[in-house]
Order: structure tokens, then sequence, then C-alpha cells
């Protein structure tokens, strides 16, 4: 049986006179939309905001995640924007994972990021298993599991978890995104299904290979930290594509090897 997702305060037309009233209260003269919304628009209108800086209406469909980002702060602000997000951290903090969580500098460190935001994004435990026998046989390596506490996500946790390399894997689930920071950026290479961890390791600096299975491309790819994989007989990717058993390991495995030599 699904579950019916809880109504929030914000939702529909009610929430959004609502999201008005929460919004005047703080008298805010500017706003940044960084999306063709209309209903943000009559939003923050209602709310009295005044100085409306947002894409252009009514332009969502097939719309480039980046581009218009750039293109908005380019001519509000007059900034240049590179594609390549950075997430600077404490080098003490680096080092303080490297002991507590006994990370060996010499062996082959992968974050593993099995996770995702939903069934068709979350690529099966064997494909995982498949690149971790290869690679282990070539190299010394220790694998960080970050997922969330989702039961599919823990089922695929669990698969890895008891296989021949749980020795060599370290769940980061019980841990909050900040903790798992210096964990990543101590990180060789990470290997992404579509999810927030993708994003983040990218933009530690760490080489990501990203398994677009469902998305658009252009999520997995707009930075040069990463380095995508589209299903097999597929040219390119995005929603409803449904390729996440189509995502072959030997890909993935020759990408790991091509970025760490």
């Amino acid at each position: 049986m699904s579950k019916t997702r809880k109504k929030e305060r914000h939702d529909g037309l009610v929430g959004a006179f609502r999201l008005a009233q929460d919004l005047k209260k703080y008298q805010f003269n500017k706003v940044f939309i960084f999306n063709s919304s209309l209903r943000f628009n009559m939003v923050v209108r209602l709310a009295g905001i005044r100085n409306i800086y947002q894409y252009p209406l009514f332009t969502k469909k097939n719309q480039h995640i980046i581009k218009p980002a750039v293109k908005l702060i380019k001519k509000s602000l007059n900034v240049e924007v590179n594609n390549n997000p950075q997430i600077d951290i404490d080098e003490n903090l680096v080092k303080l994972a490297i002991s507590k969580y006994n990370i060996n500098k010499k062996e082959l460190n992968i974050l593993l990021a099995i996770g995702g935001s939903g069934p068709t994004k979350r690529i099966p435990a064997n494909t995982f298993l498949s690149v971790m026998k290869k690679i282990t046989n070539v190299k010394k390596c220790n694998f960080f599991l970050a997922t969330g506490k989702d039961e599919e996500e823990q089922k695929i946790l669990s698969q890895i978890m008891s296989s021949e390399f749980k020795e060599k894997c370290i769940p980061l689930d019980h841990l909050t995104i900040h903790e798992t920071l210096p964990i990543i950026k101590n990180c060789n290479a990470s290997i992404c299904n579509d999810t927030g961890f993708g994003h983040i390791s990218s933009a530690l600096g760490i080489k990501t290979i990203t398994l677009m299975a469902d998305t658009p491309l252009i999520y997995g790819s707009y930075s040069s930290n990463m380095y995508p994989i589209i299903p097999d007989g597929e040219t390119s990717v995005g929603h409803d594509t449904l390729g996440k058993d189509k995502i072959n390991p030997e890909k993935i495995y020759n990408k790991l090897i091509s970025i760490i030599n």
C-alpha cells in the first residue's frame, strides 16, 4: 500500500496565501526566484515584495539546469558564476576523520552513494557489488556507503553489508550530512546514484561517477568533476528513461580506473 504524503502548510491555493502572509512578516524588498513558477511570482507579489528577479515565466519545459541561473545572476547582480560549485571544509576536520574512521590513505577509498531520491534512481546492489569485485581484484579498497533511512535504500545497504566485502565497508547512514563531509573529502573517487551525495562529492573536488538512470543528463554532468554513466542502449537520459537495470558495471569500472590512474 502506498503512503499518502502529508499535506503541508504551504500546499495548494490556501497554502500559497499562507506563504505570502509568512513572507510579508519579514518585509523583504527583493527576491530571487530560480525557476519559472507563476505561483511563486504571485506569492511574492501578494507578500508586497517589489523587486522580483526570476527566470522567464512558462519556460520550465526542457529548461537547462544551469544556464538560466547563470544568466539571471549576471543580469541582476552583474556577477559571473562558474559551473563548478565548491564546498570548503576545515582541514582539521579532514585529518580528524582519518583517525576516527581508520582511513588508510595508502589504499583506494571510494564513496558509494547507493541511496536515491526515488525508486527509479536507485541502482541495484548487484551492480555495485560487481564493480566492487572488479576493483578489489586490482586495488586494496575501502568503501563508504552513503544512504538514507528509506526502507528500500536500507535493503540495498543490507545486501552490500552482507556480501563478501562487508569488512571493507563503512556505512554512513547514521551520520548527518555535516558529519559525512570530511569522510567524503578523504575519498579518491565516488560512484553515486542521482542523489545529493553526488553533488556534494563533486563540490568537494572528488572525481564523481554519476549513474544517470532516470534523470536528465545535465543533473550529473554540470561539473568537471562529474563523469556520467547512462543506461546501455541509450544515447541520452531523462525522466522516464527507467534505466536502473541497464547501468553497465563494466562501464563504471572502466571509468573508475581511468579517473584514479
